[in-house]
């Protein structure tokens, strides 16, 4: 059974959750605010967050970056109406995928079980370029014992760029296949997350991310 971790300052809402989510046959932990719901994903197996942005002690942005620090789990965050700024923000700072409310709470038990199943299918989640293994799972990028932490999107972009060596990926094919059609940002989210990338790795000369000048990005391994 996945657990579920709901952190959300209103209660309504936490038990309106709860009732679907459990309904859906899914276990259900409730935290009110972001420091309370970050101990809970110390102490327990979660398979999945769902997340409001406006919370008390540690907002619901904060969070989703503590937890991509440690965890690849799926995030669903909860955003105000109108809030495009929250979507933009939710989604460099980790996020899967969104709702607005008020949101219709089937839709939610359906997103739910659409990450969790995309979760699920892309477990073990590793590929090699050169001598480095690059592991979704763990957010690490691996040689021997040099190991580098990634965040959430920054390995899911060189995971991307790695199983197609030297391919060129137009920043427009990047958002859509790493932050979804559904995105609201622009191009430049691409060129900020790949100058992180890029600083991260800059002790691996092995790899190499190259800007094609007018068309887009591309990872080589030199041996």
């Amino acid at each position: 059974m996945a657990t579920i971790l709901v952190a959300d300052d209103d209660a309504h809402i936490r038990k309106l959750i709860r009732l679907y989510l459990e309904n859906a046959s899914y276990k259900v932990i409730e935290a009110c605010d972001g420091k309370e719901a970050l101990l809970y994903m110390k102490q327990q197996d979660v398979s999945l967050a769902l997340i409001d942005v406006m919370m008390p002690k540690l907002d619901g942005i904060q969070l989703t970056k503590s937890i991509r620090e440690q965890s690849s789990i799926p995030i669903l965050m909860i955003t105000a109406k109108g809030e495009s700024k929250d979507k933009i923000n939710g989604f460099n700072a980790g996020t899967d995928d969104y709702l607005v409310k008020p949101f219709d709470p089937i839709e939610m038990t359906l997103r739910v079980k659409a990450l969790l199943k995309r979760s699920d299918s892309g477990s073990h989640q590793v590929t090699t370029i050169g001598a480095y293994t690059i592991d979704l799972d763990r957010l690490q990028v691996i040689k021997d014992d040099d190991v580098v932490v990634l965040k959430k999107k920054e390995c899911e972009l060189l995971f991307h760029l790695a199983k197609f060596p030297g391919k060129i990926f137009t920043r427009e094919q990047l958002i859509e296949s790493i932050w979804g059609i559904d995105f609201t940002g622009d191009d430049r989210t691409v060129d900020v997350h790949i100058k992180r990338l890029r600083e991260k790795i800059r002790h691996l000369p092995e790899l190499s991310i190259k800007t094609v000048r007018g068309l887009g990005y591309a990872l080589e391994a030199m041996n």
